[in-house]
């Protein structure tokens, strides 16, 4: 048993969270609440957060992982904010030892700080025994953050609104998947004021009035179902990519690198800067991380496959 299960005989819980990848981000004009509508399109990956909660006199957060020291360990840290809003929610204290374990890279548009609010409900949801309601749980992920409720749920799934309001989508096979992390992040909403100033530039302007609605495509969504790898890698689609490479412009070299190793299909992964690299098959897969890693353009690639099942409890004691 490891120091992050051992409660001293009171008891954990340990819930895994899955990574995303946004498979079509569709950006809609600024609205004038300051957010963008979105046409999401989330797939879960297989790589992971966990998050153990046990008892605790108050709330502690502690973390590991190749990226803990880039974790909040304060009020900002999700998952905190997280087990506060459930306790409230149900009028207890929030006496609870959070610890997470990092393997989702911080800051890299993979949602980890998403993930880790969502097992931290969960988590603490089973430790409490509080049996709070699904509907209730993803109304408190969107009040946590727009990504949230899609680390609760896996799999994959269209999100509409800032992309908190969820569709399950059918998937009909696996897909193979690289992961460029580069070094540092990029603020999201740093990407997203990049996003309107490009489209300004470029005369069309930014706001609703000027930017389409965004909707899903339907050959992507068809691709998904199909678990065809080919045509899904032709449906790819991220309107934030052009700002997060304007931002860090050493991330064409990243995107160029993997796409002439043999991925099917490369963009940035959210608002960057990790990007993705869909391949055909497992040694293909292997071959572009191969690529990446050797090429200096990232800190380190990983490969791993899609959809992947949504927060989850897997250890209790």
């Amino acid at each position: 048993m490891s120091d992050a299960e051992r409660v001293n005989g009171a008891g954990y819980v340990t819930v895994r969270v899955p990574a995303k990848v946004n498979v079509q981000l569709s950006v809609g004009g600024l609205r004038a609440d300051g957010f963008h509508g979105l046409a999401n399109v989330f797939l879960a990956v297989g790589l992971h957060d966990e998050v153990t909660a046990s008892p605790a006199d108050g709330l502690q957060l502690t973390a590991e992982g190749a990226d803990a020291s880039q974790v909040p360990l304060d009020e900002s840290n999700l998952a905190a904010r997280a087990a506060r809003l459930l306790a409230r929610r149900h009028g207890r204290t929030p006496g609870v030892r959070l610890h997470i374990a990092k393997d989702i890279p911080v800051a890299g548009g993979m949602a980890g700080g998403s993930a880790d609010a969502a097992g931290a409900l969960l988590a603490c949801d089973t430790l409490w025994g509080t049996r709070t309601p699904r509907e209730e749980l993803l109304a408190m992920c969107a009040e946590l953050g727009s990504d949230v409720p899609f680390s609760l749920v896996g799999g994959a799934a269209l999100g509409r609104g800032r992309g908190e309001l969820l569709t399950p989508l059918e998937t009909g096979g696996t897909f193979h998947w690289v992961f460029a992390v580069a070094d540092g992040g990029l603020s999201t909403p740093a990407v997203y004021r990049e996003c309107d100033r490009l489209r300004e530039a470029e005369g069309g302007g930014a706001t609703v009035e000027t930017v389409p609605e965004p909707e899903a495509s339907e050959d992507l969504l068809a691709a998904l179902r199909s678990g065809d790898a080919r045509a899904l890698a032709g449906a790819l689609s991220n309107d934030l990519q052009a700002a997060a490479v304007s931002l860090r412009p050493s991330l064409a070299d990243t995107l160029k690198t993997g796409e002439a190793a043999g991925a099917l299909a490369a963009l940035v992964s959210g608002s960057g800067p990790t990007c993705a690299f869909l391949t055909g098959d497992a040694g293909s897969a292997r071959d572009v991380a191969a690529a990446l890693q050797a090429s200096g353009h990232c800190r380190t690639a990983r490969t791993t496959t899609g959809p992947a099942p949504g927060a989850t409890v897997v250890r209790t004691g």
